[in-house]
């Protein structure tokens, strides 16, 4: 009897370990080299992680994910919301051929579809302020048009700053005055629609930005002093944050609406917090409440995540700070940076890494130090940086400690990878030279680029290419 009780406990382990509690990832492909979608689709099932988020439509991508399981959330780029906004017929179209055609038996899940991303940061100016609402009504009008509306919803990932509580606590929030309005009404729609609010929150933020944030208050293992507000009591910034979303909605008029986190992560290099030691810190309590569902004191219950992000992507804007391209619970390559249990019971292993990735040659372009011309080394450092990537050097990154010569080649060498390894990406007027021998350090990863995933060639792109071969042959 005991040694049956024994097998029907492991049985239970084994399946409460078995999947990742509806987990959500959000894959981004603003990289040099990207790992084919292929890869990407057998990462997220050896890993038990259900949901993608993408930031785009491409058809080529999407298509990877029909017969998968894998739900999947589309996406319209900022830059976009305007045409949508301006034109109905446009939104039917763009429904057709980026939605309906990948609707068939054994096809692509799409679960939403947002409609830009975080288009009111404050830091746009209002840029789409007046395109962003009129496109998610005829987003979703189309999709209600090709009898889609009750199986796909469209939204609007948001960044946490267009609420606010001032100096107060949550109890006091509300939407940012500057958008209040819009917000109602947006918010009003989804309500009426049966669409979620999407927010992105992201404690690391809050502590890169402000040098009197409570360190402690950015994790989940209680090690903060507790903030009290109206009879509640907080210990990590992420409940805070998103109980002054529910007040803000309460205030107008829309309790109710269902929260779903769209980004939350921390990343691990390119910034003093941003580092391993830390990221594991928040994952593990992030996994841990997660698994719990026992949500927030103001939103009580299981709440959907989508981490941000499934791999670093070295070409992403570093305007916010060099942690940008660096959010990835996996390498470039694919492969797992740390132990990490993402059910949240506590058996931290590394997760599944990608398969069938192909490299280019170990080859790695470093410092020749014995050029003749050295004085034009800083500018040659700059040329490189400025065209590839860099962050790891940046104070507090992985590459930090790197001597004088070391940093010159760790340029020349991203530089290089992200070239494809062309030969001519290697010169900096002798400056350079190719070994063959791995010159990583210590923490301080010198890495290979990738082989391409493969040549997408968009519709409009093809049309000009044939207008161009039309044009030539009447020259003949």
């Amino acid at each position: 009897m005991a040694h049956i009780k024994i097998l029907i406990w492991a049985c239970c382990l084994a399946l409460s370990t078995s999947f990742a509690y509806g987990l959500g990832v959000n894959w981004g492909t603003q990289a040099a080299q990207t790992l084919h979608p292929s890869i990407i689709v057998q990462m997220l099932k050896d890993n038990k992680i259900d949901k993608v988020k993408l930031f785009d439509s491409d058809h080529w991508t999407v298509k990877h994910f029909a017969g998968t399981g894998i739900e999947v959330m589309l996406a319209i780029p900022n830059n976009q919301l305007g045409k949508f906004a301006d034109d109905y017929d446009f939104a039917k179209e763009w429904v057709k051929n980026n939605v309906s055609t990948h609707l068939y038996k054994g096809g692509v899940d799409i679960k939403f579809v947002a409609v830009g991303n975080e288009p009111f940061l404050k830091s746009y100016n209002g840029s789409f302020i007046k395109s962003t609402f009129p496109a998610l009504q005829n987003v979703q009008k189309a999709l209600d048009s090709a009898g889609l509306g009750d199986k796909i919803k469209a939204t609007i990932p948001q960044n946490a700053d267009v609420y606010e509580s001032g100096k107060g606590g949550p109890s006091e929030g509300d939407f940012r005055q500057d958008i209040r309005d819009l917000m109602q009404k947006i918010c009003r729609f989804f309500k009426d629609n049966n669409a979620p609010f999407l927010v992105n929150i992201y404690p690391f933020l809050s502590l890169h930005e402000n040098k009197h944030f409570p360190v402690e208050f950015a994790f989940f293992d209680s090690q903060s002093k507790a903030v009290h507000d109206n009879g509640v009591s907080y210990s990590n910034m992420f409940d805070a944050n998103l109980d002054t979303l529910v007040v803000s909605l309460k205030k107008a008029s829309c309790s109710g609406l269902k929260i779903i986190v769209g980004e939350i992560g921390w990343p691990t290099d390119g910034d003093l917090y941003g580092n391993v030691t830390l990221a594991k810190r928040f994952y593990s309590g992030f996994f841990k409440k997660m698994a719990s569902k026992k949500g927030t004191p103001l939103y009580p219950g299981d709440i959907e995540y989508y981490l941000f992000s499934l791999t670093d992507e070295n070409l992403k804007s570093v305007a916010p700070g060099s942690f940008e391209r660096h959010w990835g619970i996996f390498k470039y390559d694919g492969q797992p940076k740390f132990a990490m249990d993402i059910t949240g019971q506590g058996h931290e292993a590394m997760l599944h890494g990608a398969k069938n990735v192909k490299y280019l040659e170990k080859k790695w372009c470093i410092l020749n130090k014995y050029a003749d011309d050295i004085g034009k080394l800083p500018s040659s450092v700059q040329y490189a940086c400025s065209r590839s990537d860099c962050t790891a050097m940046s104070y507090g990154g992985s590459c930090n400690k790197l001597d004088a010569d070391g940093n010159v080649s760790y340029a020349f060498n991203m530089y290089y990878q992200m070239n494809a390894q062309d030969v001519e990406a290697c010169v900096f007027d002798g400056l350079a030279q190719i070994v063959e021998k791995n010159p990583s350090v210590d923490s301080c990863e010198f890495p290979l680029g990738l082989e391409s995933a493969g040549v997408r060639i968009g519709l409009d792109v093809m049309l000009n290419i044939l207008v161009g071969l039309f044009l030539f042959l009447a020259l003949l």
